[in-house]
């Protein structure tokens, strides 16, 4: 369990720093602009080309490994999505997609981003990244069309049902194309196809931006957590957290050990993805919409802190020959 807690411990260090920096520098929330655009544009990026491009093509997952991941996170959204809708019928008040749609992203949305990759990397090597990238990319994927897709069913009603799909759908491909980390997992699977190697110097520069991707992101974490501060623990999250926390990432390793034959790696990276709290990108989509922000932004740090031991049983259960 000491060498779990040493794995785990300096990756929520980092967060405590960057939170303790929140709440004695009083700096403005606006300031981690530039911080966020050079994590989630430049660092993170170059860590996912620099990793992946070095990957042999044999050690990519295949369609059936993506497949089951990605229907485990849809199965956990549409398993809050229903019970959001099931306590707003009981409540005998009008159900309000938006609500329950944010509430879904808190219980599915993983922060595969920002916290999943480093993790993965520190807790089982290079040959993780790939997964994890995988994961990433088509997890992305659906929240990104989901989001748009069910905030405009909640907005037909008021428009008079003039929502155009055939727009929202060219909105919802772009978004999903021209996300950074999809371009540079694409980037990366290409240049490991094609044996492509960078030149020095080029090379160089990934390096020093890959190593700065992981505490650069969690710094940035601690840091948004301290500037919106927890005021309430809203009662959602009474089951919201466990099922993210717990509920997931045990659908996950059913479904991968049960439905398949993949490697250990593979089923490990997943269930790790899958037991992440809930992502940042919570907040930030009820705050686009203007629906259920106070909440989301807590499910993020409840969910957070709660990961802290929830991630160390996961990875003491497979740390230690399971």
């Amino acid at each position: 369990m000491l060498q779990i807690t040493a794995l785990i411990a300096p990756l929520f260090g980092l967060m405590v720093l960057g939170y303790g920096a929140g709440r004695i520098a009083k700096l403005p929330l606006e300031g981690l602009a530039w911080l966020n655009f050079f994590v989630i544009y430049i660092a993170l990026p170059a860590m996912f080309f620099n990793l992946l491009s070095k990957t042999p093509l044999s050690d990519f997952v295949g369609l059936r490994f993506i497949a089951l991941t990605t229907l485990a996170t849809l199965l956990i959204f549409c398993l809050c999505f229903f019970i959001a809708s099931a306590r707003g019928y009981i409540k005998n008040r009008d159900t309000d997609v938006g609500e329950a749609t944010i509430q879904g992203f808190a219980g599915a949305y993983g922060n595969v981003g920002y916290m999943g990759p480093p993790l993965a990397l520190v807790a089982f090597g290079p040959a993780a990244i790939a997964p994890a990238a995988m994961i990433f990319s088509f997890d992305n994927a659906l929240h990104f069309t989901l989001a748009p897709l069910l905030m405009a069913l909640k907005e037909q009603g008021k428009d008079g049902g003039k929502t155009r799909y055939g727009a929202l759908f060219a909105k919802i491909g772009w978004k999903i194309i021209s996300h950074p980390f999809i371009l540079a997992t694409i980037a990366g699977f290409s240049a490991a196809a094609l044996e492509y190697v960078p030149p020095m110097p080029i090379a160089r520069i990934l390096e020093l931006l890959a190593a700065a991707a992981a505490p650069c992101a969690l710094f940035m974490m601690g840091v948004t957590a301290a500037l919106r501060p927890l005021k309430r623990v809203p009662v959602e999250l009474g089951y919201l957290v466990p099922i993210k926390l717990i509920v997931h990432p045990l659908l996950v390793y059913w479904m991968l050990t049960s439905l398949g034959d993949f490697s250990p790696i593979f089923i490990q990276t997943a269930v790790l993805m899958a037991a992440l709290p809930a992502a940042t990108n919570v907040f930030v989509i009820a705050e686009q919409y203007g629906i259920w922000r106070e909440r989301a932004s807590s499910a993020v740090i409840v969910s957070t802190i709660t990961s802290v031991f929830t991630l160390t049983l996961v990875l003491y259960y497979f740390k230690s020959g399971f």
